[in-house]
């Protein structure tokens, strides 16, 4: 069969009948079929379900794929999964990369998925090592390095709903980047069917535990030897692979009174305690608070599903548990590693959604610091990187092993950052504060709005039209469109709003859903060492700020 998809719903039975044909999995051929068949019969529901299937080839782009789990090309399933592979074989042999590492997460089919592409890399005469078991994906961007590898795929969603599965590529040590993403897409193109890919029962090597624990002993090495253990952490992996190469950094590194929350602890593709597996969804925690409070923990830590993303919470004064916002650990962990490295060298980097804090904080120590677009395919870029951040819960923090983010010892580095403060009879709060003191109190939230992409067009327009001389009662004293490029950044489709007081405002369509993403931030001064006062008036210009934001969204 070929690429080409159907124009109209009723050519999509035929089209569906040629992909039947071609698909090399009998869970999704039975699927597929139980469609067509519903179809056939004049079932408008399955008629529009197919419609959406064949609408179009899962697109490749710099994220790699990342789709809902079915039978189609606009499915994650074998057949996508083998089209990838083999034009990233193509891809790679065509600039004379001749190895590649793959790993992969505990979602359904991602084990399927990996050996699959094993089969397709070893068949191109591609040097191909497959991960022993489902890990974190910073094992395997560690792998890269360690082993010497060309290239890496990772099988994974990240935090994605239970129903999706992603497929996740680096070229060198860090994630793809345009163009390569659009060459890939190129060979994938060229496919013809899926029985013609090459394919070899063997000829790849399966890794033991070594590569492992060849992490765990660097990852410890982030923090102080000699620095304090006193902390009763509580860690949940929710459901995630996390957990058993979490318990290894931490009791290698010191930590022994940790508790893993019982109901999130065993990888469960179905994340049956959760609605959405995201540290940073409503009532994700809960589970993990619920147990913080009895065990009377110090510290509360998780990790997304695929342990690149981290998340802190810290108890406050009223009770309760307050998890840190990614700008609030990103700040504090920059802090730390300063407190550390007296003579630290290299760059602290950023994107251009996150807190304008840690460039403050980097110019206080003399440290370069640099935005960039978003994501760590992008941060993992600059030169002479020593410590990245992005607001979603990504942190670098030793970038000459793992060049992407990394929850595992973004999680050590936390640990280590909550023992101090109590061994020095603080909180971690205290530390926001005393940040805050030093620089300034900087505030960031997020407005986002579904819309369609007519929508998404419409407000990007419109907002290009009649351009804002006023936000949230600040005047707008700067704007950018990135669309055009400029301070160095590659063209994006993005607009940021500079205010008076040093606020901004950045606006951009997701990159994954149908939504347009506002992040907000504030700035106010702290006078007579008031945080509490610049708190309160920081609340007060944020509300005013959402609220014109909502506005321009239509919400």
């Amino acid at each position: 069969m070929t690429n080409a998809m159907p124009g109209t719903l009723p050519d999509v039975i035929d089209t569906a009948r040629g992909w039947l044909a071609d698909d090399p999995d009998p869970e999704t051929q039975a699927e597929l079929a139980q469609l067509i068949s519903r179809a056939d019969e004049g079932d408008s529901d399955a008629l529009a379900d197919l419609g959406d299937r064949f609408r179009g080839l899962l697109e490749f782009g710099t994220a790699g794929l990342r789709g809902a789990l079915g039978a189609g090309p606009n499915r994650m399933n074998r057949a996508v999964v083998l089209r990838a592979a083999a034009g990233l074989a193509a891809y790679l042999s065509d600039h004379g990369h001749v190895s590649v590492v793959i790993g992969y997460d505990a979602r359904h089919k991602s084990d399927v998925f990996a050996q699959d592409t094993a089969r397709v890399m070893a068949a191109a005469g591609i040097r191909t090592l497959v991960l022993p078991r489902p890990l974190p994906t910073p094992v395997t961007a560690y792998a890269i390095r360690a082993l010497g590898m060309d290239a890496a795929v990772v099988v994974t969603a990240s935090h994605n709903p239970p129903q999706d599965n992603g497929y996740k590529v680096y070229v060198g040590p860090s994630q793809i980047v345009a163009p390569i993403d659009a060459e890939v897409s190129a060979h994938i193109a060229e496919v013809g069917t899926v029985a013609s890919i090459r394919t070899a029962e063997d000829g790849w090597e399966t890794l033991d535990d070594a590569i492992v624990e060849s992490y765990v002993e660097r990852a410890v090495q982030v923090v102080d030897p000699a620095s304090p253990r006193d902390l009763r952490i509580v860690y949940t992996p929710l459901h995630g692979v996390g957990a058993d190469v979490v318990s290894r950094v931490l009791s290698r590194a010191g930590f022994a009174d940790v508790h893993v929350v019982p109901s999130q602890g065993e990888p469960d593709p179905d994340f049956p305690t959760l609605a959405f597996p995201n540290p940073e969804e409503p009532g994700a925690m809960d589970a993990a608070f619920a147990f913080a409070a009895e065990v009377e923990a110090d510290v509360v830590i998780a990790n997304d599903p695929d342990a690149d993303r981290c998340a802190v919470a810290v108890p406050t004064p009223e009770g309760g548990w307050q998890l840190l916002l990614g700008d609030e650990l990103g700040a504090l962990l920059a802090v730390h590693l300063l407190r550390h490295e007296s003579t630290l060298s290299g760059t602290f980097a950023t994107s251009i959604v996150s807190s304008s804090l840690l460039a403050k904080i980097a110019a206080a120590h003399e440290v370069e610091c640099v935005e960039t677009l978003t994501g760590f395919k992008w941060l993992a870029r600059v030169e002479g990187l020593r410590y990245a951040y992005e607001e979603a819960l990504g942190y670098c923090v030793d970038p000459a092993a793992v060049l992407d983010k990394d929850g595992i010892t973004a999680l050590l580095l936390a640990a280590e950052l909550a023992a101090e403060a109590k061994a020095e009879g603080r909180s971690v709060l205290d530390g926001l504060d005393e940040i805050a003191l030093e620089h300034g109190l900087f505030v960031t939230s997020q407005v986002s709005a579904r819309v369609d992409l007519a929508g998404v067009e419409a407000i990007m327009q419109g907002l290009r039209e009649h351009v804002l001389t006023e936000l949230g009662g600040h005047a707008v004293e700067a704007y950018d469109d990135l669309a055009l490029g400029g301070d160095s950044l590659p063209p994006t489709e993005a607009l940021r709003f500079r205010l008076e007081g040093g606020g901004r405002v950045v606006i951009r369509p997701s990159g994954t859903e149908p939504k347009i993403k506002c992040y907000l931030e504030v700035v106010v001064p702290v006078l007579g060492g008031d945080v509490l006062a610049a708190r309160e008036i920081a609340a007060r210009e944020l509300d005013a700020l959402r609220a014109d934001v909502n506005l321009l969204l239509g919400v």
